[in-house]
């Protein structure tokens, strides 16, 4: 990219991040750390392609300025890791929407061919959960308990156990997508593929509402929080493949910082499921309109923090950075 077309692409916001230094305008520490760091991706970019320009000298004069008022005002707040996922992160998380769409849709697509291939062959669920596992539930079938196997562990077991293989999940839906996207795919793929299959056998054997009423007290979370994993391996592959202005390092260094934060988003998630599915989940007797409300309100949550939220907040700030840019 030319230096001109470079500057003009970014001039809007370096004009309003100077604006915010030099006037004192209304921003709180952690935005402007966030600022300051893109601010300085830029000028490392300037450097390596326009060494000794007008907009390496710019760049540089305003990360000082950021620096020195960053480090004068910037203090850690006890709360801070409260305001992380009240504040932070939905503001944040707004950008990869897309990531987490494409996400989604993968998951939907593989869990619908998961559910064909069940119906279309009758040794595919077993191919898919094992032998074990399929005998064991058709003799819960059989005993008219179907949904047993969430009664069998004891509680806080099976909460601690579930919790961290949720956990050890979305990692690898993370960590493989540093191979091109191509592993966090596949990660989605074979959980989808699964779930698919596992809902087609229940529905096979004329259960599809009691074990859609149970699995997805826990499932709602738990297979949410999945999909979200897979948008951080999204995000991680994708710095990779489409590294825009930075260098491919640049964009991967970043790539990686901010699908680990949409990773850790999960984790309070990852608890409640793991603790729905250890204490709640196990209560099939509770009706319908309880199950209902669990769900819904799972569901909720989720669509409420991960997608209605970071779009409200994207919109105050988009109008708070136009009423800096008229007052600049």
């Amino acid at each position: 990219m030319r230096e001109a077309a470079f500057a003009k692409q970014n001039k809007d916001k370096w004009l309003t991040f100077e604006n915010v230094l030099r006037n004192n305008a209304p921003i709180s520490p952690d935005e402007l750390s966030a600022l300051y760091i893109e601010i300085t991706d830029h000028l490392s970019y300037a450097q390596t392609f326009y060494p000794n320009s007008n907009t390496v000298r710019y760049l540089n004069g305003l990360s000082v300025l950021a620096h020195q008022k960053i480090y004068k005002t910037k203090r850690e707040s006890r709360t801070r890791f409260i305001t992380f996922y009240t504040k932070e992160f939905p503001a944040f998380f707004a950008q990869y929407h897309k990531q987490l769409l494409v996400a989604f849709l993968f998951f939907l697509l593989f869990s619908i061919i998961g559910a064909y291939s069940a119906a279309t062959d009758g040794d595919f669920v077993r191919l898919i959960m094992g032998d074990a596992y399929v005998n064991m539930t058709l003799d819960n079938i059989e005993k008219g308990d179907p949904m047993a196997v969430y009664k069998e562990a004891e509680q806080m077991d099976m909460f601690l156990g579930i919790t961290i293989n949720n956990i050890k999940v979305s990692l690898y839906a993370f960590m493989l997508g540093v191979f091109l996207s191509v592993g966090t795919l596949f990660i989605v793929m074979r959980n989808a593929i699964m779930l698919g299959s596992f809902q087609y056998f229940f529905y096979d054997h004329g259960l599809l509402w009691e074990s859609a009423r149970t699995i997805w007290i826990h499932g709602t979370i738990e297979i949410s929080v999945i999909i979200i994993a897979s948008c951080a391996g999204l995000v991680l592959g994708n710095s990779i493949l489409f590294p825009g202005t930075y260098t491919r390092l640049q964009s991967f260094t970043r790539g990686a910082k901010d699908g680990l934060k949409i990773l850790l988003s999960t984790v309070p998630f990852f608890i409640i499921a793991g603790f729905l599915e250890g204490f709640v989940t196990r209560h099939t007797e509770m009706p319908d309109w309880l199950a209902i409300l669990i769900i819904g309100s799972s569901l909720f949550g989720i669509l409420y923090y991960y997608v209605l939220y970071p779009i409200q907040l994207k919109r105050k700030n988009e109008r708070q950075l136009r009423e800096l840019q008229e007052a600049a």
